[in-house]
């Protein structure tokens, strides 16, 4: 598979099957992500990798915390302002199309956030985390090891395409860090960042035949000096 054909084939997945992924395939995934860039070579990202009854004991305690307020160490947006707002919310509406909620049933909406907060069943999720003291500066804020660990989840989730594995990077798996923290041993000396799921696709499942859309390459993108 080449680089344009893994670009093309990934998306968000939101069914797995029950199926471990092996160890092996996990460790050769992440052995290949490393070459991914950041900053004059920092190499900030450290990582969790979770499955097995560790991980539903991550999930059990996800659903007993989801009448409280998530404190994920990275703030959610506040606000979402236009474009974005439109962008984001088209998301919801086709994917409760697909399945068949409407906005009336508020039971149905409130079993697939639970849904989000299980992981949506995947076998294995990849957390990944940077040392606090490399974000927090001072009274200012270090934001490239975050973008860091944006440019090595994307090479995570491109090559878990060459294994027929699907992901999907949620905020959601970072909601409660308190619960990585305890269950996972990471120390408060380290900045969650990020949960991707991982598992083979339930593509009988209707969720899964869902692709978001982009924008076309005109509207977000000007060209100086071409003639």
């Amino acid at each position: 598979m080449d680089i344009a054909e893994a670009i093309n084939r990934r998306k968000s997945i939101r069914a797995f099957k029950p199926d471990t992924v092996p160890q092996q395939i996990l460790k050769e995934i992440m052995e290949l992500a490393l070459r991914a860039p950041s900053w004059a070579n920092t190499q900030p990202w450290e990582f969790a990798i979770v499955s097995g009854r560790k991980l539903e004991e991550i999930r059990q305690a996800y659903i007993e915390k989801a009448e409280e307020l998530p404190n994920p160490d990275l703030a959610a947006p506040r606000q979402f302002p236009e474009p974005f707002d439109t962008r984001r919310r088209a998301v919801g509406i086709k994917l409760f199309e697909i399945m068949g909620i409407s906005r009336e049933d508020r039971e149905r909406r409130r079993e697939w956030q639970l849904q989000g907060l299980r992981l949506f069943e995947a076998p294995s999720v990849i957390y990944i985390y940077v040392d606090r003291s490399f974000y927090l500066q001072g009274d200012s804020l270090n934001v490239w090891p975050v973008f860091d660990c944006g440019l090595i989840a994307e090479n995570i989730m491109l090559l878990a395409t060459k294994y027929a594995l699907g992901t999907i990077p949620e905020i959601q798996a970072v909601l409660y860090p308190d619960v990585l923290r305890r269950i996972l041993g990471i120390p408060d000396s380290k900045l969650i960042v990020l949960g991707i799921a991982v598992g083979y696709p339930n593509w009988d499942d209707p969720v899964n035949q869902f692709q978001s859309q982009r924008e076309p390459l005109d509207i977000v993108t000007k060209w100086h000096g071409f003639d």
